[in-house]
Order: C-alpha cells, then structure tokens, then sequence
C-alpha cells in the first residue's frame, strides 16, 4: 500500500498543532543520579556558581542544602551538604537565590561549630543576625597597607627570627608529628590580652583531636576568644572543603569591625584531598597526582583573603596561618610548593630536629618570614641580629666540624655559641613566653652570659633568670614592654641585672 506525502505532511501538522509541552521552570530541576555525595540535576537552567541548591527531606529539623559546583548544557553536578542517602533519583531540586553564606559575629566566640556554622558543642543555639558569604573576592591592591604590627606568638625562635606580622599569610610545614599544631595553637593561647580573635579550622582531623585542641583552649582560657570550625575525618568531603572559606568568612566580619583577626587553616593538604575527591566525582579531568587543574586557585583564592586594610577600610587584619603536611620532608611536592608560593615565608618543621629533643624543631636554614623585621619591634630588632649571626655561623661551621680533628679557638667559640643558643631556643609546648622575656632571655644568650654553663643547665639557668628578673627587677620587663624598645637606659638597667644575677648564681 502507497502512501501518500501529501497524508504524511497533514499528519505532521495536526501532531505539531496538538502538541503541548509543560512549561520547564529554571529554577526546578530533576535529579537523575546520586552517589558519594554528588547528584546530577538535569534542568536548573538559572543556577549560578556556588548557588546553594535546596533538596527534599531535613537533616536535624533542617533543609538539606546542596552547592552548585559543575555547571553544564545538559544540567548541574552539585556536592550535598549533608546527608544524601534519603534522596533519589526523579526528586527535584530547588535554586535558593542565595550564594552559600556562614553565620558570623560576636555570638560566635567560645563555640565549637561545623562548616554550616551549626553548634556542635551542645551549648544551645547560636542567635546573630550577621552573615558572611562563604566565597568572597580577596581585597584589592589599593584596599590593602603594608604588614607592620607584629603578631607575637609567645614562640622565641619564631618571634625573634621569623616575625609575623598582623596581616601576614606564614605557613607551617612539616612531616607529620614534629609539633605543627602545637606552635599553631601556642600562638593562639599567645593571642590572651591582645584583643585578638582567633579562628581554628580543623579539616580531615580526627574527632577526638579537634575534642582535645578545644579541652587545651578551654582549660588555658584561649576560648573566650577562639572560634572552632570543625569538618572532622567523618565528614563528607563537601563538608571539608568548604570549611576553611567559612572559617574565613567569620574572620572577616571581624576585620571589616576594624578588629585584628588570626586564623590557622589545620591543615590544607587534607583540604586539597577533599577537593581532588569531590573533582574526581564530578568527573573532572584530574592533572598532575591526579589533583584537578584548578588546585592552585583553590588555596590561592583562601590566602588572599588574609590581609592588613587601609585606613579607609577600617585598618582590620586577618593573619592566616596554613598548615601542610609534607612526607619524607619533601617540600617540592605539589601542593606544599603551591602553598610556599602562595604565602609570605614558611616555617619549616623538621623530623630530626624533633626527635633530637629540639623543639619546637624549626629548621631555622629552611624557615623564612618575607616580612621578616617590618613586623618586628625594635627592641627584638636589637637583640636576634645577633642570634641570626650566631646561628647562621654554626649551621655552616656544624657539618665542617665532624671532619675536622683539630679547631681553633674561635671555630670552637662560634660552634659552642651555637650549640647554646640552639638549647635556648627550646620551650615547653603550651608556654608562650610574653616579649619582654624573651628580649632578656636573647640578650643574655647573645652577650655571653649562658657561655660558660653546661648545655644541661642552660634551660634551668634561663627559668632562674626570668624569676629573678621578675622578683628583683620588675621595672626592666615593664619598660621593654612600654617602650618595645632597649634604649642605651633600659640596656643599663638589664646588663647591670644580668650582672648581679651571674655572679651570684650558683647553677
């Protein structure tokens, strides 16, 4: 039987005149696969970039949120923020309008929170009215002033030879186990008095670590002025990568009050690993160790946000503190040469140095503060020129010396000089020393009051010295402290202090 095109053509138009497509809303769309905390929406056609996405059912008597990470022509991959085991495929989801934000505020401080900014300390709600876009453009060039006020962090070695600055990005870097955290968290117990508020971000951690660092805070005092963000081990990678951004977000309301903010992200390698796994899942294509291409923006965006702002910005700081963990103490590795290049001088904590009882165990030839002394006071500008020198001769001096049978009298000077300045440098985890002490414990290390004692006895010396100093002398300490600086009187004063304690100290 023939048919007709003419037939064929009067078909097609009756089929096209009767056909009734249902309006596709922009703003609705279907899920159409979901697994290890990715779904694949189709539609959504108005989602923007870091759009959080609202999917069906609650966590915890609340919605259960998405981010909009992979926009494409044929639908959305987003990374849900919670659990996602409820949900299924032909389920629709939502655009919010809303770039994802973090509560901020006052209200804050003292509390243990994950990267949503939910309490997980059991203290009840948090109430504020602030909020904080998680994902913020860093400041610009013109918006920014130069890092000049020093961030003491209670850490001699650090302070006297690797100042930061407020405003300042320094990272920590180091094998796993040499004490990264512990001089992160020093520096927070430092920030006591200071006005201050402090920021830990604990990502990949294991619960009971983030439970200890919060037990540590609490029981020096540190968390009436501390915020605990935690995307624990346990939690979805989602939570994990997004949790050093809220953490910055928090700090920066305080910065845009004018106020001096510290944060330290522990650590960021855990950071990028997250980032690599949710990449992988969204199907991205993975570039060098498998880390997607964009790795280097994904700390680079964080970092920048850390800065020290105009006057006519208010003058408020964010001082950052990353943390990377090396392995084999391979700092030309990926992500740890990334993040070098991203901040302004890193602090390099060594394995050996650490089992050798040196600690905290920075490599002081591998450590470095680009700031350096713009952010220093003039008084430690005073006393570590002298330390740098010393130590610098007996690092060059300390590798020759296992060859060599015989030395000289000043080689053997410079290696015994070295030897005690290095046993000075040590301190007790959870110690900071105030600045005035350190300027007097430096200043008789470097004038040759601690030559002639056993290397044993140098740690005993030092902590009779400052009760000396503190009994005998409080005058000195309070005038370093005032005038943070050792003008040719207060120098008097210390060397003639100094004097009557040697001479009548018995070790």
């Amino acid at each position: 039987m023939a048919i007709l095109s003419d037939e064929i053509g009067e078909i097609l138009k009756q089929r096209i005149a009767s056909f009734e497509a249902p309006i596709v809303d922009a703003h609705e769309g279907v899920i159409t696969s979901v697994n290890d905390g990715i779904a694949r929406i189709y539609g959504l056609d108005a989602a923007m970039a870091g759009e959080l996405l609202e999917f069906p059912g609650e966590a915890d008597g609340q919605p259960v949120y998405g981010l909009a990470l992979d926009l494409r022509q044929d639908g959305v991959g987003a990374v849900v923020l919670g659990p996602f085991e409820h949900l299924q495929e032909g389920d629709t989801v939502r655009t919010t309008g809303r770039i994802a934000e973090v509560q901020a505020g006052e209200a804050l401080i003292g509390r243990v929170v994950d990267a949503l900014g939910t309490p997980l300390d059991g203290k009840g709600a948090i109430t504020t009215m602030h909020t904080m876009p998680i994902e913020r453009v860093a400041p610009g060039v013109l918006a920014r002033q130069g890092v000049t006020t020093p961030l003491q962090t209670g850490i001699k070695a650090i302070d006297a030879m690797f100042a930061i600055g407020r405003g300042q990005r320094e990272l920590i870097i180091g094998d796993r186990q040499t004490g990264k955290t512990a001089v992160a968290l020093d520096a927070i117990l430092n920030q006591k008095g200071q006005d201050v508020v402090c920021i830990y971000v604990a990502v990949g951690q294991r619960a009971s670590t983030v439970a200890q660092v919060a037990a540590t805070l609490e029981q020096q005092g540190a968390l009436d002025y501390t915020i605990i963000v935690a995307a624990t081990a346990a939690d979805p990678p989602a939570m994990q990568y997004i949790a050093p951004y809220a953490g910055c977000a928090m700090g920066e309301w305080f910065m845009q009050q004018g106020r001096d903010a510290l944060i330290i992200y522990d650590d960021l390698s855990k950071h990028a690993d997250a980032y690599r796994q949710l990449s992988l899942l969204l199907r991205r294509p993975p570039s060098r160790e498998a880390y997607p291409g964009d790795i280097f923006y994904l700390h680079s965006r964080l970092l920048e946000r850390a800065a020290r702002m105009s006057g006519a910005q208010g003058g408020g700081t964010l001082t950052a503190l990353p943390i990377i963990e090396t392995k084999a103490n391979d700092v030309s590795a990926y992500i740890p040469t990334n993040v070098i290049s991203i901040t302004d001088g890193q602090i390099y904590l060594e394995t050996d140095l650490f089992n050798a009882g040196i600690r905290p165990a920075i490599n002081v030839g591998l450590s470095v503060s680009r700031v350096g002394s713009a952010a220093q006071t003039k008084a430690m500008k005073q006393v570590a020129g002298q330390l740098k020198l010393d130590l610098a001769q007996y690092g060059e001096l300390k590798a020759f010396a296992q060859f060599a049978a015989d030395l000289d009298a000043r080689t053997r000077r410079a290696l015994e000089r070295g030897q005690r300045m290095t046993e000075l440098l040590k301190q007790t985890q959870s110690q900071p020393m105030p600045f005035a002490e350190q300027v007097m414990t430096i200043y008789a290390g470097t004038h040759g009051y601690i030559d002639d004692l056993d290397l044993d006895g140098i740690r005993a010396f030092e902590r009779s010295l400052l009760r000396f100093m503190a009994n005998e002398h409080p005058d000195v300490a309070g005038a370093i402290t005032a005038e943070k600086a050792l003008s040719e009187a207060i120098e008097a004063k210390l060397k003639a202090a100094l004097d009557g304690f040697k001479n009548g100290y018995a070790g």
